[in-house]
């Protein structure tokens, strides 16, 4: 006999939690995380409270699955809209702008990969691999510009990579403390610090 079909208003179907993760964004954009219910986040979803916690036992559960959805989104339109430094800067000033536009899940986002360095975190592996992952992706493109000139020749790409998530990571801290400070301007000119660029601008006797 074939395995059983789950059945009624609590199956788990990847709609219906794609449903969820959708209402939680949008209740946790608006009233906060900390004032955001389960309740409010199922009426939302058009389900039944018992019926969220059916696919969900929590709101830590919910939070991490709306911040890994949306870093996933971002991680694909990165791989489409990037293929070189020349694209990096202008797209990371639209990923930032576009955060902006919601800065409780900027906090959020935050506070739970500060949470997440503890070992026993349910986060834990999920940030070290997403972070392994960023590093190695953005080494290996640094190689290729590197290649084509495109690199500092006194920079090395594994070291560029670190400091790369540590100057977006950091800035974006900054912002949420202090909404006036504009971290577009910075990351751009470390992406041109880290080429050739800088040194050519630097030189350049019309200036």
């Amino acid at each position: 006999m074939g395995q059983a079909k789950t059945r009624g208003p609590y199956a788990k179907t990847p709609a219906r939690k794609a449903e969820i993760v959708r209402a939680a964004r949008d209740s946790f954009a608006e009233k906060g995380y900390a004032k955001a219910s389960l309740r409010d986040i199922a009426e939302r979803a058009g389900i039944t409270h018992a019926g969220l916690l059916h696919h969900f036992r929590n709101k830590d559960e919910i939070l991490a699955e709306v911040l890994a959805q949306r870093d996933a989104e971002e991680w694909q339109q990165g791989l489409e809209a990037v293929d070189g430094f020349a694209q990096l800067a202008p797209y990371l000033g639209d990923l930032i702008r576009h955060h902006q536009r919601a800065p409780e899940l900027m906090r959020l986002w935050i506070e739970l990969a500060a949470a997440a360095s503890r070992a026993d975190h349910p986060a834990h592996t999920y940030f070290v691999e997403r972070y392994e992952r960023g590093r190695v992706q953005f080494a290996d493109g640094l190689r290729a510009e590197a290649a084509s000139s495109g690199l500092r020749a006194d920079i090395r790409p594994e070291n560029a990579a670190v400091l790369f998530h540590a100057v977006l990571t950091g800035l974006q801290l900054q912002w949420v403390l202090d909404q006036d400070l504009d971290i577009v301007g910075p990351v751009t000119d470390f992406v041109r610090l880290l080429t050739d660029q800088g040194d050519a601008e630097e030189s350049d006797p019309e200036e």
